[in-house]
């Protein structure tokens, strides 16, 4: 029974020296990822941070780090999926807050502008007196009202252009009226034209015929129709009124 008791003590002590060893490493690697973090050596530093998750998957400083490592070469997915790991790591409310504030600023860059909002009322409600998150909290609100309104005035815009453009319609289908109806006056008194014209040749064609060509004896007989006929008409007139009355003769 003591043999198997010591072995067993022995066995617990080898376990936490190479969990003491993984630890050490791990957290020597972060240091080194955050030292290349400070000289702006995003990428080098992703990939220490990442090599401390491979050595300890739950390590909240690794994913938080990778997180901002991430962040900074505008991997904006990859760094909300490193948050998301570091708070599901997160054992207190300071820690939870700062990776709220991390994904409003992840959301922000995003132009995801209500998201972001929401992250840094969740900060602030784990941690209300940051004033960094506050800030950010108002700038994201003060883009969002610029946004609606943006949007308002684009919209009136659009309704403006529609307008004008029902305007330019009704003008052109104005101006095709118009020149409509300049193309029927104009076809109108062309018809007049040449319907004048079609006369005009007409009358002399007419002009130009000979007049029919009669006897002697019946221009003699139309004559003296004719001066019956007023010799009638004359005593016709002395009849009714007592008065000669003098007629003039076209022939």
């Amino acid at each position: 029974m003591m043999y198997i008791k010591n072995n067993i003590v022995i066995l617990i002590g080898i376990l936490v020296f190479f969990a003491s060893l993984t630890f050490g490493q791990s957290r020597s690697t972060i240091n080194e990822g955050v030292d290349k973090y400070e000289k702006g050596d995003f990428v080098g530093a992703s990939e220490n941070f990442q090599k401390s998750i491979d050595e300890k998957f739950e390590n909240y400083k690794g994913h938080f780090n990778l997180g901002d490592a991430l962040y900074k070469q505008e991997k904006y997915e990859d760094a909300l999926n490193s948050y998301k790991n570091a708070m599901a790591l997160a054992e207190t409310d300071e820690q939870k807050a700062e990776v709220f504030h991390n994904v409003g600023n992840t959301l922000l860059k995003s132009q995801k502008l209500k998201e972001s909002i929401g992250a840094y009322t969740e900060s602030l409600k784990l941690n209300p007196n940051d004033l960094e998150t506050k800030y950010n909290l108002s700038y994201a609100l003060k883009q969002m009202q610029q946004q609606e309104e943006n949007k308002d005035k684009d919209k009136d815009k659009e309704d403006e252009n529609k307008d004008d453009k029902k305007d330019d319609q009704n003008k052109d289908k104005n101006k095709d009226d118009q020149k409509k109806d300049k193309k029927e006056d104009k076809d109108d008194k062309k018809d007049e034209q040449n319907q004048d014209k079609k006369d005009d040749k007409q009358e002399q064609q007419q002009q130009q015929q000979p007049p029919p060509e009669i006897s002697k004896e019946e221009a003699q007989r139309i004559l003296d129709a004719l001066k019956d006929d007023e010799a009638d008409m004359q005593k016709e007139l002395r009849k009714k009124k007592g008065k000669k009355v003098k007629v003039e003769k076209d022939w």
